[in-house]
C-alpha cells in the first residue's frame, strides 16, 4: 500500500469523529486508531503457531514443580479493569490506604489508570486492610486481587 494512501487515511480519520479505521487490500492491511500509540501495517498475515505436545512428566516431579498459590486471608478487592495500579493520588502523595488501616465501604483504596482515564477504586466492604497485593505503578489484569480487607 502506498504511503500517500496511508497519509490520506490518517487525514480522513483526523477530520471525522471515527476512532478506528481498518483497510484491507489483498494481503496488505492498515489499521489506524485515534488515541492509540501506533499505526500497524501488515504486508502478509503471520502463520498460526503450531502447538507442540509436551512430554509427560513423572508424577513426583509434577507435584514438586507445582507452585503453591496461597490465597490471601480476608475479602479480596479485585480490579474491575485492565490498567495500571496507583496507590496514591499523585506522585509523592501519601497512599490512599496502608496495611492495618481501617476503611469503610466506599472509601477510595487506589486508582487504576486505563486508557488515560484515572478510575478510583472503592472498598466494597468495611474492615481493615490486610494486604496490598500490587506494587505502585504495576500493571493489573481484570479480576486480579489488588487489596484484601479483613
Amino acid at each position: 500500500m502506498d504511503i500517500r494512501k496511508v497519509k490520506k487515511l490518517i487525514e480522513l480519520l483526523e477530520q471525522s469523529n471515527i476512532n478506528e479505521l481498518e483497510i484491507n487490500e489483498g494481503d496488505e492491511s492498515v489499521r489506524i486508531s485515534r488515541g492509540g500509540t501506533a499505526v500497524t501495517y501488515a504486508a502478509a498475515p503471520a502463520p498460526a503457531p503450531v502447538p507442540v505436545a509436551a512430554a509427560p512428566a513423572p508424577v513426583a516431579a509434577t507435584e514438586a514443580a507445582a507452585p503453591t498459590t496461597e490465597e490471601p486471608a480476608g475479602h479480596a478487592v479485585k480490579s474491575p479493569m485492565v490498567g495500571t495500579f496507583y496507590a496514591s493520588p499523585a506522585p509523592g502523595s501519601p497512599a490512599f490506604v496502608s496495611v492495618g488501616q481501617t476503611v469503610a465501604a466506599g472509601d477510595v483504596i487506589c486508582i487504576i489508570e486505563a486508557m488515560k482515564m484515572m478510575n478510583q477504586i472503592e472498598a466494597d466492604k468495611a474492615g481493615t486492610i490486610g494486604a496490598i497485593l500490587v506494587e505502585d505503578g504495576e500493571a493489573v489484569e481484570f479480576d486480579q486481587p489488588i487489596v484484601t480487607i479483613v
